[in-house]
């Protein structure tokens, strides 16, 4: 086991726990019983995590906060384990209808929560100053963007993507907003939502944050970015029918665009 701060370990025990590689993030996630310790470097993003989910305890399924440590560069988040599985899961990933449908119930219980009294804005004057900090200490993940972003017929650089989403900034349907809506952060159990992870980036935002990354989650987990299998058959505009709304196919573009910086 890791070094941890004496709470953290008189919390755990003895306990048999194994670390989970499943998504996107620098933090490191070891999976226990019926809990989930989250470490990551201190920042910004880190803290508001563990203040948002506290937040959220009775408006959201989240997780419980059950401790919360900061030793020398690093953030301690102990929370319970939510039911069910990823959405990516298997059994879900062979029944669209199925998935699109709770995923759409999902992004519906979001923008139901009261955000008048809510102090977490990370709308795109927060997010585009976050951008700006990434591009000039040139910690944008080059590796991991999309093949077309950049490039002959893309962007330049992450420089010239930024200049372009600050001109091109469109106006924010605001609501409460996950931040990284893709499959492996929305856990399902008995065809509903038991569960929403990594919260860091949550907040009052734009709707179509949450649109535009769940729309591009499903086209790349159908197609098999994340594992050797594909998923046939799958049409991933189902989502607009489910949400009952027309696509703004400008702002999904800008959002994901915006997430490249990330």
């Amino acid at each position: 086991m890791l070094d941890l701060p004496d709470k953290i370990k008189n919390l755990i025990g003895n306990e048999n726990f194994s670390y989970d590689d499943v998504g996107m993030s620098d933090s490191t996630v070891i999976i226990f019983t019926d809990k989930v310790l989250k470490i990551q470097s201190i920042s910004e993003e880190s803290e508001h995590e563990y203040q948002v989910m506290e937040w959220l305890q009775d408006k959201l399924p989240v997780p419980r906060v059950l401790a919360y440590e900061k030793a020398e560069d690093k953030n301690y988040l102990l929370m319970t384990k939510v039911s069910g599985k990823m959405s990516c899961a298997d059994q879900y990933m062979r029944n669209p209808e199925q998935l699109v449908n709770l995923l759409a119930e999902g992004l519906k219980m979001l923008w139901k929560v009261d955000i008048s009294n809510c102090t977490y804005m990370h709308g795109l004057d927060e997010k585009l100053q976050m951008a700006k900090h990434n591009v000039q200490n040139n910690v944008v993940d080059m590796d991991d963007v999309e093949p077309e972003t950049f490039g002959e017929n893309g962007f330049e650089s992450s420089e010239h993507l930024l200049k372009w989403l600050i001109t091109n900034r469109p106006e924010e349907e605001f609501v409460f907003s996950h931040g990284d809506f893709c499959l492996p952060n929305i856990f399902l159990s008995d065809e509903k939502i038991s569960g929403y992870i990594d919260l860091g980036k949550a907040g009052i935002a734009d709707r179509w944050q949450d649109i535009a990354l769940c729309y591009r989650s499903l086209l790349h987990n159908f197609e098999g970015k994340y594992c050797d299998k594909k998923y046939q058959g799958f049409r991933a505009d189902i989502l607009f029918e489910k949400l009952d709304i027309v696509p703004d196919w400008d702002k999904i573009r800008y959002y994901t665009l915006l997430d490249e910086l990330f």
